[in-house]
């Protein structure tokens, strides 16, 4: 539900069997993009509830999957809103608010699930931070800057993959190293993104100040002569 000109860049948008998916979802009367954003929510929080009542084998798998199912849930509701017609007045609200809190509660409970809560809160400050400054680039007129190394993509792959190798180092060693892991990784890689992507809205914003200062300066001296 984003705007051409500001739509995260995903592969699998080309997918021909997603294509056709979300063909099918847009000529029903629903679920709308609105309620498709919504369920991505509750998905993650689903996922995030296994993840911090439980690190078996099982619970762990099963975040995992709640995780890809948030994921395919942010790419239909832009498939269907964008591609299908079905835009909204309120769609940008949509396409936000639930990834924001998709990406909080899912990373708070990775935080308890290691016993190290205030890492898990850090990650999801910095989670939203990546968010924030993106947004803000686009305040200014800027397109907005999708790359990482900690974009939303690569922290629920990172999630995800921490969650189902999880899975075996629980079932056989009843450990939860690979969690911790997975954690750090989100924390320092969505830092480092946050680093980027303010640095890359720096330069252009002095890019911008120094075209206006030459065509202030070109203006003058057409005005002197």
């Amino acid at each position: 539900m984003t705007t051409h000109n500001n739509r995260r860049p995903i592969a699998s948008r080309n997918n021909k069997l997603i294509i056709r998916f979300a063909a099918w979802l847009a000529a029903k009367d629903s679920p709308s993009p609105n309620q498709i954003s919504i369920l991505s929510a509750v998905f993650a929080a689903c996922g995030a509830g296994l993840l911090a009542y439980s690190q078996h084998a099982a619970a762990l798998v099963g975040c995992a999957i709640f995780i890809q199912l948030r994921l395919m849930c942010n790419l239909l509701d832009g498939m269907v809103a964008v591609e299908g017609g079905k835009k909204t007045d309120t769609g940008e609200i949509y396409n936000e608010f639930p990834d924001r809190v998709a990406d909080s509660v899912l990373i708070v409970a990775l935080g308890y699930a290691i016993g190290q809560s205030w890492l898990g809160w850090l990650g999801a400050l910095l989670a939203m931070a990546t968010a924030y400054i993106r947004v803000f680039g686009g305040s200014l007129g800027f397109a907005q800057d999708f790359l990482g190394p900690m974009a939303k993509q690569q922290r629920m792959a990172v999630l995800t993959l921490g969650c189902l190798l999880g899975a075996i180092e629980s079932h056989y060693n009843q450990t939860n190293f690979l969690l911790g892991v997975s954690l750090a990784a989100i924390v320092i890689g969505s830092g480092i993104t946050c680093y980027k992507r303010t640095q890359t809205i720096a330069e252009l914003m002095r890019l911008r100040a120094a075209e206006t200062q030459s065509e202030d300066e070109v203006g003058q001296t057409r005005k002197n002569d």
